[in-house]
């Protein structure tokens, strides 16, 4: 189980690691993004140093409309488990979004008045 905070305007907020081509973890708060179809989502900027693989490039819708992203064979820690998966990287993404992808897989509580945010595998 994953423990999770909540924004200054209710966003739900998770813990992860990136892990680096070269082993290199870096901890960092990814947003929980329902309208986000994949796995892991982030701003080009964030890429640098990281050495991922580029797989090729993708057409996506998002709230804003279909956008181009690169897709990246990415690797993160989440509730101290390693994964492997697509990352879309692209311009303008304002915060690492974790997407819906890891519902499939994991359950979600949130209760607000409670101030209770998990993410738990199934």
């Amino acid at each position: 189980m994953i423990a999770g905070r909540f924004g200054d305007e209710d966003e739900l907020f998770f813990e992860v690691e990136l892990i680096a081509d070269n082993g290199l973890e870096l901890l960092g708060d990814a947003l929980l993004d329902t309208g986000f179809s994949g796995w892991l989502a982030m701003d080009s900027q964030d890429l640098e140093g990281l050495d991922w693989i580029y797989i090729r490039r993708q057409k996506m819708r998002t709230a804003k409309g279909e956008f181009n992203f690169d897709l990246y064979a990415g690797k993160i820690r989440i509730d101290n488990q390693e994964f492997d998966i697509p990352v879309h990287v692209g311009d303008g993404v304002p915060e690492v979004l974790i997407g819906r992808q890891w519902l499939k897989n994991r359950r979600l509580v949130v209760d607000m008045a409670a101030g209770v945010l998990t993410l738990e595998a199934n």
